[in-house]
């Protein structure tokens, strides 16, 4: 059973917003197609040790990493990775 409805919105929500202090960086990450994709995604990065805050944008791919020093874009590769989805890399901080 799916979280996801057919239109491709999720039933729960836990983007967690971004917050003022810290870094920004922007990643391109593929293969998110609806709620359930963004949920995975976030709660994979959040996870990481000094990640503030994640928001994903699935219409465009882009997911923003808020955090407290520069992440580690091995280990953000290997939890998106883990959770099924791919880092093409990181993008323009403006492209969001």
């Amino acid at each position: 059973m799916s979280c996801c409805s057919s239109d491709g919105h999720c039933s729960t929500d836990q983007t967690a917003g971004e917050q003022a202090d810290g870094g920004t960086t922007v990643y391109s990450v593929t293969g998110m197609t609806c709620g359930h994709c963004e949920q995975s995604v976030t709660s994979a990065i959040s996870a990481l040790d000094g990640v503030t805050g994640v928001k994903v944008d699935i219409k465009t791919g882009l997911v923003t990493v808020t955090s407290d020093a520069e992440p580690d874009d091995a280990l953000v590769r290997e939890v998106v990775d883990e959770a099924g989805y791919e880092v093409a890399g990181r993008a323009a901080a403006d492209a969001h």
